[in-house]
Order: C-alpha cells, then sequence, then structure tokens
C-alpha cells in the first residue's frame, strides 16, 4: 500500500496505524505523489492543506473514506482523522483504538498524573478510542504497579544481562539469539568477556553512586549455560555489585530442556529469586508446530521439579495465537498452567516478525487470520487468571500482534517482578552487559531516556568487546547531563 504523507511530521505514526488495520500490507511511505510507481491495491493520503488535515483512504475501486477537520491545538487531530477514516473503511474497531505505542500503561500514569484517574480514564477511551474492556484493564495494570513506581529514588538502577543462546530458535521468534547448535563454541569466550563487562559496568554505578534495585538475567535462554558458568556468572555479580537494596533476582531458566537438577541449585544456592519456566502452550503438536523440541510434559517435570529444590516464585510464559492451537487447546493450557499453582503467569499475543521462520513462510498469516479467536483465548485467560487471585501488573504491545492485543504479565499477591514495571514504565535505569542489551538511562528529574546499545550478535560482542566497554563510559558523562539540569 501506498501512504502519502504530505506536510505533517507525523508519518511514523501514521505508518504503525495504518500496521494496524492492514498487518499483512507492505507499507510504502511517499512525500509527493509523483514518486509513486506502479498502482497499489490501497492508498492513503495524509495531509495539511490551508490549514486543515485531509485524510483519504482509496482501494482498487475508488474513494472509500474521507475525513477532514481544522487542525487542532495538539497532534492527534490528524491521527483521529486518520483512525475514523481506516475504521470506516474496513468496518473494523482495533479494541486499543489508536493506540500503536509499547507502553500504553505509561501513557495512561502520565495522563492521571496530569489530570486524575477519572479524566485519564475518559481521554483513554475518547480521545484514542481505547475499548471499555481493555481501558478496564490498564486501569487495572497501573493500580497494581503504582506501588513499585511510587518507590523509586532518583539514583536507583536495574541490572540486564543478556544470554542470546538457546537450544533451537523458535518458529515465531525474531529475537537476537542464536541456537547454540550453531554458536556453541562461541559461548566460552562469550562468558568470559560477559563476566568482565558486568564488573566494568558495577565500577560505572558505584563511581555514579547509583543504588541497584533488581537483577534480570535473561536471552535468549540463560540456561544454556552450564551449572557451572551460571554459578560464576551469578557470584560476579554478588562480588561486583552492592545487593543490600536488591529486592529480587530473576534468570529466566525458560526452556524446559535447558533444565536439570544443577542448574537449579547453583541459582537458588546462588541467591536467585525468582525463574521463568515457559511453555508457550502445554499442546504437544503446537511445540512441534513452532519448532520447541520438548513435550508437554517436560515443562511440568521442569516445573515440579523447581519446586522440589527449592523455588517459590516462579513465571510461566505462554502464547496466544500459535499456529495449530484452538480456543479448547488453549483453554486446556490455561487450565494445566492454572494447576501448577505459579506465582506468575505472562500472557504473551503472537507478534508478526519478519525474520521469523513462520512470518517467512506464511504460517503466521494463518495464525493471525482470525483476530476474534485470539481476542477469546486472551479473554479467557484474564477471567481464569483472575477467578485464581492474579492482578496484571504490567503490560506492553507490539507491531503486528494477533488480534491487535497485548502482552500482559499476571501476578499473585506479593509478587509482582519489579524489573518488568521497571524497564516497561521506563521509570528508572536499567544498565544493560550482553549481546542486544540496551542500557536505557533514566533522567531522574524529566521524562527523558538516553539509550546505549551493545552490538547485537553474540560473534559482533566478542569481536568488538572493547568499543563495548568504550560505550559504556558514555554512562557516567550522560549522568553528568542529567545532574548539571538540577544544579
Amino acid at each position: 500500500m501506498y501512504l502519502f504523507v504530505i506536510d505533517h511530521p507525523y508519518h511514523y505514526e501514521a505508518e504503525n496505524l495504518c500496521r494496524v488495520f492492514f498487518p499483512f500490507d507492505k507499507v510504502v511511505t511517499l512525500r509527493d505523489p509523483a514518486e509513486a510507481g506502479a498502482p497499489q491495491a490501497r492508498t492513503v493520503y495524509t495531509a495539511i492543506r490551508d490549514e486543515r488535515y485531509i485524510v483519504r483512504v482509496e482501494d482498487e475501486d475508488g474513494e472509500t473514506a474521507r475525513e477532514e477537520d481544522r487542525i487542532a491545538e495538539d497532534e492527534y487531530g490528524l491521527m483521529s482523522l486518520l483512525f475514523s477514516a481506516l475504521r470506516a473503511h474496513t468496518g473494523k474497531t482495533p479494541r486499543w483504538g489508536m493506540l500503536t505505542g509499547i507502553h500504553p500503561i505509561k501513557l495512561l500514569r502520565q495522563l492521571t498524573e496530569r489530570y486524575g484517574a477519572e479524566e485519564a480514564n475518559r481521554l483513554f477511551r475518547e480521545r484514542y478510542f481505547v475499548s471499555e474492556e481493555k481501558a478496564a484493564l490498564a486501569a487495572r495494570t497501573l493500580k497494581s504497579q503504582t506501588p513499585v513506581t511510587l518507590d523509586v529514588r532518583e539514583n536507583d538502577y536495574s541490572l540486564y544481562i543478556s544470554v542470546p543462546f538457546c537450544p533451537t530458535r523458535c518458529a515465531y521468534c525474531s529475537f537476537v539469539s542464536q541456537s547454540v547448535e550453531k554458536t556453541k563454541k562461541q559461548i566460552p569466550e562469550y562468558h568470559a568477556l560477559l563476566l568482565r563487562e558486568i564488573e566494568a559496568t558495577a565500577e560505572t554505578a558505584k563511581a555514579l553512586g547509583l543504588t541497584l534495585r533488581s537483577v534480570y538475567v535473561g536471552g535468549g535462554t540463560p540456561t544454556t549455560f552450564s551449572a557451572e558458568q551460571l554459578a560464576m556468572l551469578i557470584r560476579t555479580v554478588r562480588a561486583s555489585f552492592d545487593l543490600s537494596k536488591c529486592a529480587e533476582f530473576t534468570v529466566e531458566a525458560g526452556r524446559p530442556d535447558t533444565i536439570d537438577r544443577a542448574k537449579l541449585e547453583a541459582l537458588l544456592s546462588g541467591g536467585v529469586t525468582r525463574i521463568s519456566i515457559n511453555p508457550q502452550t502445554l499442546q504437544d503438536n503446537v511445540l512441534e508446530n513452532i519448532g520447541r523440541r520438548h513435550t508437554a510434559q517436560q515443562t511440568v517435570e521442569a516445573f515440579r521439579l523447581a519446586r522440589e529444590v527449592g523455588f517459590t516464585n516462579i513465571n510461566m510464559d505462554l502464547i496466544v495465537g500459535l499456529p495449530g492451537d484452538t480456543f479448547e487447546s488453549f483453554c486446556d493450557t490455561i487450565e494445566k498452567v492454572l494447576a501448577l499453582d505459579p506465582e506468575n503467569v505472562t500472557v504473551h499475543s503472537l507478534a508478526l516478525k519478519r525474520s521469523s521462520r513462520i512470518t517467512q513462510s506464511g504460517e503466521i498469516n494463518r495464525a493471525h487470520a482470525d483476530a476474534a479467536l485470539a481476542d477469546r483465548m486472551m479473554a479467557y485467560a484474564e477471567k481464569r487468571l483472575t477467578e485464581h487471585g492474579f492482578e496484571p501488573y504490567y503490560l506492553y504491545r507490539q507491531s503486528r500482534m494477533a488480534g491487535n492485543l497485548e502482552n500482559t504479565g499476571w501476578a499473585k499477591p506479593g509478587f509482582v517482578c519489579a524489573y518488568n514495571i521497571f524497564t516497561m514504565d521506563e521509570t528508572e535505569t536499567v544498565l544493560a552487559c550482553g549481546a542486544g542489551g540496551v542500557s536505557k538511562l533514566k533522567d531522574p528529574y524529566s521524562e527523558d531516556l538516553t539509550r546505549i546499545f551493545n552490538f547485537k550478535y553474540s560473534y559482533e560482542y566478542i569481536s568488538r568487546y572493547g568499543e563495548i566497554l568504550e560505550r559504556k563510559e558514555g554512562i557516567g558523562r550522560q549522568y553528568e547531563q542529567f545532574r548539571k539540569r538540577i544544579h
């Protein structure tokens, strides 16, 4: 499809809104109609002309929707018109309305701080066209996470450590992770350099007088490391950082085919307080469809082993919209997870990622063809988790999600993962180590956020490691700028 962006700066917002309604279309954005090449099946025209916003949506049969209005006093006017035109053209009303950003709860928090809860909820529904159900979910989520965000102090930060290896690459995955089959030889050198970066990061944090609140080891699948490598990583964190104010230490155990007693005992004895054991589904046929080389029973056995070893805070991830999953089989997975009685359950919507195998093969189109099915699955999960005493505590969205839905973390009382709240609400600084890690430096005196990127791939991380340490030096310089603003 062609998207014309004429005399306005909102091309990014317009592209994302078009993808909400047409997730399978390739969007070609042009500034001048004369640049158009071969005719497209669909054209969206957005412009400012004579102090008015103009929007047209056309298909091969001609114009099908048009909206026009005076220029509004804020940036929402043009996107509101585009949303209305796309809704009229398609007959669809997305549950999250015109919101396309990753952090809807952050937006709701900012609106609440400015206008109060009642007015913020009204704006969510009327300005952004969010449905009653999703506005209610957002309000519940904000209520759950507010005690955590209110407790953040100006020098607080969290530590993220990336282990970008997996036993196999899942068919839906587009994360920067590589299968151990292809990268096994890199792991020892990567592990050694990662420990050095952790030590350097600790020195930087100490020099700045920062206070560590949470540690999160993610991936990839961190338990692709051996028990000895995991133990060494945890010892390095404990020796390098002051953990006296650190309330949680999470490690994504993730894939049950990487979990054994020795690794679990290494994690627990090292002081890890929370782990994830992520089935995604407890249906063997669906596991096979997504390229997982383990069974549902192996997930159950890994969970029970973790309990036996002594873990009292376990998260389990599920995905709505996986190829081959039906409403009945998804409900069966939910019931089996609830029977295991984890403390956290995270429910994701399958996202259309260009680099994933099922996107490139076309399988994902079938998985996303029935948005109503994905919506029913998500509604069932919300109902049953609520009935079992879980509350939503963090939520984020991605582009091209099944049913245009969301990813939501649910927790029993007293078991919220503060790191997930900090990183999604962008409430405090996150210092990241490892390939694909992104340090997010939060100005404690404003909403400003500065990002410092590590190299994406493990081979780049290894071959250009010196540059990683040079980039880390930017953390101190940025904090100097933050502090100059207030002093």
